[in-house]
């Protein structure tokens, strides 16, 4: 039903952490914790997982190799597990992004088994049992057995019949491959006696646009020629012979052109394209209630897009599947009809859904089974092709048998999946680019067959880009919540350090309990045992400590979600209290632990119980055996220790092991002190310089840049800003900027652009209106567009605002001209007036209308060109490239909106001109109406920043950025040395209460006199007067 590739069972861990938070980062350069790993032979052939896939027959690794391994595994766990904890101190992002592609490789092996176990079980008769497949898998898989089973996913030869494929050679329109029920679909029907009017035949080699009318065949050919194929989708054509219309669905593959065509419910091309914008239309009101929820709570994110899926396409239940770290699954939200059994809570083994097929959700993000009962029809190809039809990007793509046995058991006769990508991890991604990741599917089942048109589909796709990017943001906020809490708790764990002993960080609140999730944590320090919660006993704690002394003995730690597998003897002792285990050794003989109990204490299926009739459940392909399966591969096992946890672990580490070593936190602080006051004579130059050149470019910038304190009064207002107001600096300074410059309607504007920019919210691209003054310009306004940005000092505290402004007066008036205009509009579009900004105009089928003289300056295309294209897609996405679908997504958001009725301004649109160029701009929709008031489409100005603004706001990025790194260094390493200079007071305190002699008194107030000149020096450091220059 559903899965993710699972982690090798007895997987032993510890993962490197991300880059550590300034303020903890001077204790954070010595040790990391090792990483080792058991039971997983290594993979040799780690090559790229897309590249994997794209072969179809490339192995992961040999045979013989295999056996090799398997006979020196015992010999490399001991090997390993005396490996040096220095010899993991790589990247971090290096080290996840191997283990990732690790655990999918390996899970390809446990794929391709089950596969061929399905295979053979059809063969010779016999009932395929799941349950006891799934436990089977770790034997070893043949090279051949993986390359046929990634050649049956890719390139199976076979289609769903709700419609027909032909594949063509790009160059010259002949047919290469196509489906055996494409005569019957577009009408060609064998003749017994040659008729000369009738000479369309559908063979290997015959033109395809002769099947088509001439029409449809100019449309193909038009297709064919674009360089982004899939973005013109679907095209409306028309079999030549019956007149009967598709949908046509156009992919390249390696060897041409892919077209699906699906039947098409109307004749008439208008209505189609009416359908797919009402489509869109819906599609935009689901995303509208998405991106209306309160944030901070994903769960009612998932119900509601599962409610929004469901009622856009009617079917009986839609699903959220989540894929977890270890890549098993979860059904966390369902909409169903009331009759069904639930599946909520359901979890599943990583098979359910096998590593091939999550591979082609990245590919083809929405899949669609029509039947999983009907016959799947064969794809003849020519001869001269060197092996079988690569499907993957097919909308046909037949059903593999073992999924739609699986689909039949559970009562879905048609199923639509949509995959949700979201943005991976930074420290995944290569080269500083993030990478795509696939967290889960959204899932519909029908208890009958079910089709939806291509168009509805497409509007789903839209739909999950949206929840995907609204997910994402949700995701990030909760990491950046979950990283405070942590920074907090180690902080309140630091304080305890201070005051009491070691360990006083399990006996008081916080604990160590409280720093990741765990059924217990236990300090063991100097021979002393403090356990909390669920944890083995003293006995037990010690063995265990023998245990990693004698096999870790050069770790710093490790973490492994099954104690039995990772090699401990006496795990079975432990029971299902104690499965999972995060150590992190403090020194030689002090550890801390955290402990995990089994995984089926953590899981709840709240879907129905068994029923005492269903006699084959447990070995028939069905939810509940999937869950019964996922138990049983987890067993004896906790849930794992995901990366962020390992991090938080991991720098309580190094500050326990810091608080252990007086004598290096003395070289420290000698060390910190040296780089203050190399870093100070080296900063006072350098923020000089960067002062003036600050000063300089605000005074003589083209925009308006002017500033207020905390009061919103103003104290900086370059020539610009005295300039468009006719008020010079002298007079404005101490001006209030809402109540005597800005006019009254957006006084509210400014209030909120004050606050939050106080709060360091900053805002960007608003329009705000401002008064004039002087004798002439009295009554004028002026309208800027600002970014507004908090101004901090040099202890990062935030003292007034700053805004940086570009004057759009006369766009302003002239787009509030055309908008209005009840007469001819066309002299104002066309006009040379460089006033006049770029504008297009959409019908109410976002069909390009009108196209002006500054667009076809700004994009390189010509009106003839764009008239009468689909702006989204079309004009932007073939023609004007967007960076990737995400952009595409926001951009039909926005257009639809107006069409709506719902007006968005200066809203950030960048795209690819005609000549690769990047160009910026903001974007403008107005609804558009006609005499009567109707709404018949929207008008689009886009906004272009000035080259003087563009550099001046680049400059003043890079300066700010350089001057907040600097001092942030300069304040980080005063603060720093404090921490050991507060603990050397303390270290005195307790000196000064006991008996000493006269010398050891002269001794001791010596070292206080040093410690208050010391932070007298830290408090008095020049940090202001290098911030001024």
């Amino acid at each position: 039903m559903t899965a993710a590739s699972s982690c090798p069972r007895g997987s032993v861990t510890t993962l490197p952490p991300k880059p550590i938070p300034y303020n903890l980062h001077y204790i954070y350069t010595t040790d990391r914790i090792s990483s080792q790993k058991y039971h997983h032979p290594p993979i040799p052939n780690k090559q790229p997982l897309n590249k994997v896939m794209s072969s179809g027959s490339r192995a992961v690794h040999s045979h013989q190799q295999r056996q090799q391994q398997q006979q020196q595994q015992q010999q490399q766990q001991q090997q390993q597990a005396q490996s040096s904890g220095t010899s993991n101190m790589r990247a971090s992002h290096t080290h996840h992004q191997a283990d990732s592609i690790s655990k999918a490789i390996a899970q390809y092996t446990v794929d391709a088994r089950l596969h061929a176990v399905f295979e053979q079980s059809g063969e010779s008769g016999k009932s395929f049992d799941y349950s006891q497949s799934v436990k089977t898998t770790t034997q070893s898989v043949p090279e051949q057995q993986i390359t046929a089973y990634l050649s049956k996913i890719q390139r199976g030869g076979h289609i769903q019949p709700f419609g027909c494929m032909i594949a063509v050679d790009e160059p010259s329109f002949r047919i290469i491959a196509y489906s055996e029920n494409a005569r019957e679909m577009l009408g060609i029907t064998p003749q017994s006696v040659p008729n000369l009017e009738r000479i369309e035949v559908l063979a290997i080699g015959t033109d395809v646009r002769t099947l088509f009318t001439p029409s449809s065949a100019v449309l193909l050919e038009k297709a064919f020629a674009a360089r982004e194929i899939t973005l013109l989708n679907p095209v409306w054509i028309h079999s030549k012979n019956s007149g009967k219309p598709f949908y046509a669905i156009l992919h390249r593959i390696d060897v041409g052109i892919v077209i699906d065509l699906e039947p098409a419910r109307t004749e008439d091309p208008a209505l189609s394209i009416a359908g797919a914008v009402q489509s869109q239309k819906l599609a935009v009101r689901a995303i509208s209630e998405l991106q209306s929820l309160p944030g901070g709570d994903i769960k009612l994110l998932c119900d509601t897009v599962v409610e929004s899926v469901r009622q856009l396409t009617g079917y009986h239940r839609v699903m959220v599947y989540k894929f977890h770290e270890d890549e098993h699954g979860e059904v966390v939200a369902e909409s169903k009809r009331p009759d069904l059994d639930p599946y909520i809570g359901l979890h599943y083994p990583a098979t359910d859904i096998p590593q091939a097929s999550r591979f082609l959700f990245k590919q083809n993000r929405v899949r669609m089974i029509v039947d999983c009962h009907a016959t799947p029809v064969r794809v003849v190809q020519d001869d001269g092709l060197m092996q079988p039809l690569c499907l993957v990007g097919s909308t046909l793509r037949a059903p593999h048998g073992c999924h739609a046995q699986y689909m039949a058991n559970m009562g879905s006769i048609a199923s639509l999946a949509m995959a949700v990508i979201i943005n991976g991890n930074d420290d995944e991604a290569t080269g500083g680019r993030n990478t795509m990741r696939l967290w889960g599917l959204v899932v519909c089942h029908h208890t009958s067959a079910r089709c939806i048109p291509f168009p509805l589909r497409y509007a789903c796709e839209f739909l999950m880009q949206a929840f995907a990017l609204q997910l994402n943001m949700e995701l990030q906020l909760a990491a950046q919540m979950s990283e405070k809490r942590v920074l907090r708790t180690q902080t309140l764990l630091c304080d305890m350090l201070l005051r009491d002993s070691p360990s006083g960080i399990v006996t008081q609140s916080p604990s160590i309990m409280d720093l990741v999730k765990c059924d217990g944590a236990a300090l063991y320090y100097q021979g002393k045992y403090y356990p909390l919660g669920v944890t083995p006993s003293e006995a037990q704690i010690k063995d265990i400590v023998e245990w990693l002394l004698a096999f870790h003995g050069d770790s710093t730690g490790l973490s492994t979600d099954s104690l039995s597998d990772a090699g401990y003897p006496a795990a079975t002792s432990l029971g299902d209290a104690v499965c999972g285990m995060a150590v992190a050794c403090i020194t030689k003989r002090d550890f801390l632990f955290w402990f995990r109990s089994h995984t089926a204490k953590e899981i709840k299926w709240g879907g129905a119980k068994h029923h005492p009739e269903d006699k084959d459940d447990g070995q028939r392909m069905h939810p509940r055996s999937s869950f019964k399966a996922f138990l049983e591969v987890v067993k004896s096992r906790s849930l794992p220790w995901d990366n962020a946890e390992m991090d938080a672990i991991h720098s309580l580490q190094l500050i326990l092991r810091d608080s252990f070593k007086d004598a290096e936190a003395s070289n420290s602080k000698a060390v910190a002190h040296a780089q203050l006051g190399g870093l100070e004579l080296q900063g006072v130059d350098e923020l000089s310089s960067v002062a003036r050149e600050m000063v300089r470019l605000i005074e003589t910038a083209t925009a308006p840049i002017l500033a207020v304190d905390v009061e919103g009064r103003i104290n900086g207002w370059n020539a610009k800003a005295a300039e468009l107001t006719g008020l010079s600096v002298e007079e404005a300074m101490g001006k209030s900027l809402v109540h005597d410059i800005v006019y009254e309607e957006y006084q509210e504007t400014v209030d909120r652009l004050l606050s939050h920019a106080l709060q360091g919210e900053e805002d960007k691209n608003v329009e705000i209106k401002m008064r004039t003054f002087g004798l002439e310009d009295h009554k004028k306004a002026i309208y800027v567009v600002v970014n507004a940005c908090s101004s901090k000092d040099y202890m990062n505290n935030i003292v007034g605002v700053c805004f940086v402004g570009q004057d759009v007066t006369g766009q302003k008036v002239v787009m509030d001209k055309f908008i209005h205009i009840q007469g001819d509009y066309k002299a104002i579009v066309h006009s040379p007036n460089p006033l006049i900004p770029p504008i297009f105009v959409s019908d109410e089928n976002t069909c390009c209308l009108e196209w002006n003289t500054a667009m076809e300056k700004l994009t390189g295309w010509p009106r003839g060109e764009i008239i009468g294209k689909m702006l989204v897609g079309e004009v932007f996405g073939s023609c004007c490239r967007l960076k990737g679908p995400d952009a595409l997504t926001k951009f039909m958001i926005v257009l639809h909106s107006a069409i709506g009725g719902q007006e968005a301004d200066k809203f950030p649109f960048a795209f690819f001109d005609r000549n690769g160029k990047f160009v910026q701009a903001l974007l403008t929709a107005n609804k558009r109406v006609n005499m009567e008031g109707q709404i018949v489409g929207a008008f689009c100005f886009l906004q272009i920043a000035t080259p003087e603004l563009q550099q001046a706001l680049r400059v003043q990025r890079q300066q700010e950025k350089k001057c907040f790194a600097r001092m942030k260094e300069l304040t980080y390493i005063c603060q720093e040395i404090k921490s050991p200079l507060n603990g050397i007071r303390f270290t005195t305190s307790l000196f000064e209460a006991t008996e000493l002699t006269e010398n050891q008194k002269q001794f001791l107030e010596t070292s206080v006199a040093c410690e208050k000149q010391m932070l007298k020096i830290i408090r008095d450091v020049d940090l202001e007067s290098i911030e001024d220059g």
